[in-house]
This record gives C-alpha cells, structure tokens and sequence, in this order.
C-alpha cells in the first residue's frame, strides 16, 4: 500500500469531513479514545497494508531491542528529599524499568543550594552518564554545565523548572507563570474585594516555584478588587514551612486568604487553617501539588483547591524522552511537554482519595487503579 492509499485508508477510519454530532467530538475521540479507537483503526490499516504485499511480515513487527544499550541517566534536583518528588522518583524508575534501563541516579541538593546542582552536574558529565535530567532553578548557573554536557555528547532535558534561554533540549512541566494566573484568578472568586491575601512561597527566586508567585500576584491586581497581596518566604524545610505559615498567621490574623505556590507550603496552610478551624472563620485557603494532606485538606473541606501539575510525568517523560533520543541517534527529539494544571476541589477529589499509589507518591506499591 502507497503513502496515498494509506491516507485514504485513514481518511475513511476517522472522517473529519463530516460534522461533528452532539456528544461525539472528534478531537474528545482523538484525544480520549485514542488508545482504543486509533489503536484499532492503526490495527486495521497495518492488516491492510501486509495483505496487500505491500510490506513484508517481517518488516511489521517491534523492532529488536534486546541488544540495547542499558543507558544510565542522572536526575539532577534542588530538593532531593521533598515529598512532592517522590512521585517524581517513582515515575522515572517505571520508566526505566519498563524500558529495561538500570534506574537512574537522583542527586543535587536538599536545600535548594545551587552550587551543589552545578557540582553534581558536573560529577554526572565526567562519568560520561548517557543523559541528564535537571531542574532549572537558576537563570544563568547552569548555562555552562548543560552546554559542556551537550558538547561531550551528553543530552540535557529539564523538567519541574526551566530557562528558556537554556541550551537544553525541551522542557517537561508545568507552564508555570500561566498556572499562578490560573490560581490568582481562582482566588480572586472567592474572596471578596479589599481582602489581605499572603502568597506563601519556600525558596523566592527559584525558578520552579517564583513564577506561580508572580503569575498569582499579577492576576489578584489584575482582578481589579484592590486586593492587598504579601510574598511571604517559608524555606526548603516542609517542617519549617508549617511554621513559618502558623507564625504568620498568628501575627496577621487580617489576612483572610492563605495560599502557597508550593507542595509543602501548602500542606502547612491545611495544617495551620485545621488547628485553627479557619476555614468556619472566613478564610480560604489553597495550593499546589497531592500531599496525602494536601487532598486529606481537600476532602474535608478545610482548603478550598489544590492545583495537580503531575509530578509522576516529571520522572516519567524524561526518562522516555532520553531514551528514544540515544536510542534513535538524535532522529527522535524530545517534545516540550505542558503536563497540565489541573484544580482539584472537594467536588472532584475522591479519584485522589480511593488508594495510596505510586503515581500521587503516597505509596512505592505498584497497582493498576481502576477508574
């Protein structure tokens, strides 16, 4: 079968000349049902084209990996021991298992010191690792490394964080400035005009967290309610965070909203509005990412919103991507990739409540969750 048979073949699978019925959109069908409904339709067309001679049974099956190469990536983060990234670290290692690579290395930073990323960076370019994954959290610090790293052979993603004048190859993660307008925006149907609002934030400055800071604060002024906004800085401690919110609090008990641009200060605005019972006061409060707290908050009603940016992908996707680059010889470019902004409520939580799992972090368990 010809490229133009083939195109005809498909055209007449999935015919988007004809308009769209009620309750069956073409895109929902590409997009959701693609798995299922392109699966079987690429099934089809495979048949077709092997019966027509076409292509030989040969030429149609997997390709041999067996004798791939067990690549050996290195993870590069700021806080290596934050829980956010546990579903992170579990997402990388499926992937590495799944595709038959030893599991990749996870180092950096605790605190979100940059020079030791720069010096574990460094430390994964003399052991001629395969690829690198790292998080960009500096402006200009890793300008250098990432382009020594390229120029040895070495490909460099960066996924949580980026710069985009970064010589690296894509980034995987959140658009981050656009989800602090997403929640600023959020906040500012909840509260009322004139209100004090503090944004909690751990590291200011760091790149995988400021631009949710700005993105919020931009939007609360562009709302137009005269909203009264303070930073307020945490620290890289979850346990300090908490109470750094709880001293805040007790000190600026105006402040009726309580929101944080991060994991664990988000855990510390559910932890300190429950000892308080804030949210049965007029307060409202919310956040980032799935701490079982977090979504305990949720469920319970004691935040108001959590925002799932998945940090399973955060592992996973870098891990895939370097792999099919190395695999390919660098036909195969790793794809900048949004993983998302999704606002869970106590209305739509309960997927979130059903079991401790490996892609939330909450579990090292692996299981197949049914919906």
């Amino acid at each position: 079968m010809d490229q133009d048979q083939l195109h005809e073949q498909m055209a007449s699978a999935v015919d988007l000349s004809q308009p769209e019925t009620p309750g069956t959109s073409r895109r929902g069908l590409l997009r959701v049902g693609g798995a299922v409904g392109l699966g079987a339709a690429a099934s089809a067309l495979l048949a077709a084209c092997t019966s027509s001679g076409g292509a030989s049974a040969a030429g149609t099956g997997p390709g041999d990996f067996a004798k791939t190469p067990g690549f050996k990536f290195t993870f590069i983060n700021h806080v290596t021991t934050n829980t956010f990234f546990q579903a992170t670290q579990y997402g990388l290692q499926d992937a590495a298992a799944m595709l038959g690579l030893p599991k990749p290395q996870w180092t950096g930073s605790e605190t979100s010191n940059v020079s030791q990323m720069v010096s574990a960076m460094n430390t994964a370019i003399t052991a001629g690792v395969d690829g690198i994954a790292i998080a960009l959290v500096d402006e200009k610090a890793f300008n250098d490394p990432v382009k020594k790293a390229l120029d040895a052979g070495i490909p460099v993603v960066s996924y949580n964080a980026d710069v985009t004048s970064n010589a690296r190859l894509n980034y995987v993660g959140q658009d981050l400035y656009a989800s602090g307008q997403a929640m600023g925006e959020r906040i500012a149907t909840l509260l009322p005009s004139g209100s004090k609002i503090a944004i909690f934030i751990a590291t200011p400055g760091s790149l995988n967290i400021q631009p949710r800071a700005d993105g919020a604060i931009a939007a609360l002024k562009a709302a137009g309610k005269g909203y009264q906004v303070k930073q307020v800085a945490t620290g890289a401690d979850e346990g300090a965070e908490q109470t750094a919110i709880d001293a805040f609090y007790t000190g600026n008990k105006d402040y009726k909203g309580l929101f944080a641009v991060d994991a664990g200060s988000t855990q510390g605005v559910g932890n300190v509005m429950k000892k308080y019972n804030l949210q049965s006061s007029g307060y409202f409060g919310g956040g980032y990412d799935l701490l079982a707290t977090t979504i305990t908050s949720i469920q319970s009603g004691i935040l108001n919103f959590t925002i799932d940016q998945s940090a399973y992908l955060q592992g996973f996707l870098p891990t895939l991507y370097l792999y099919l680059y190395k695999l390919s010889g660098t036909l195969v470019a790793p794809p900048f990739t949004n993983t998302g902004l999704k606002f869970v409520t106590k209305d739509n939580v309960t997927p979130y409540t059903k079991q401790a799992n490996r892609f939330e972090g909450s579990s090292a368990k692996q299981l197949y969750i049914k919906a």
